[in-house]
């Protein structure tokens, strides 16, 4: 039984693999469309929690010895996955500073070409 597990774990650590490739290919791809590269995030945050509502619970363990080699797992493994989200204000600290200057400009020429 061991034999049988270490292969499967063998061929879901390839599988992961490939799924990390592709995913670093397609960061490559657009790096600098931050556009694409939201839509990138969006969808593994769709695919996490429906992977996480939908089968993994179906697939939680019915006894004791189970729920113990899951949460040993777990622990051993790094824990719980978790896809956090950008704080706002982590966000907001990425942007480039404007001159106030500049803007009180453009805001004045945008008030003269509505008037």
């Amino acid at each position: 039984m061991d034999n049988n597990k270490n292969l499967e774990s063998g061929e879901l650590s390839c599988k992961l693999q490939a799924i990390a490739t592709v995913v670093y290919d397609a960061v490559q791809d657009y790096q600098g469309d931050s556009v694409a590269l939201l839509a990138m995030l969006r969808e593994l945050e769709h695919l996490h929690r429906e992977i996480r509502d939908g089968v993994f619970q179906e697939s939680l363990p019915v006894n004791r010895r189970q729920l113990y080699s899951l949460l040993k797992d777990i622990e051993s493994e790094g824990g719980w996955p978790y896809i956090e989200r950008m704080r706002l204000q982590a966000f907001l600290a990425n942007l480039p500073q404007e001159a106030p200057a500049e803007n009180n400009h453009e805001v004045l020429e945008s008030d003269r070409s509505c008037s």
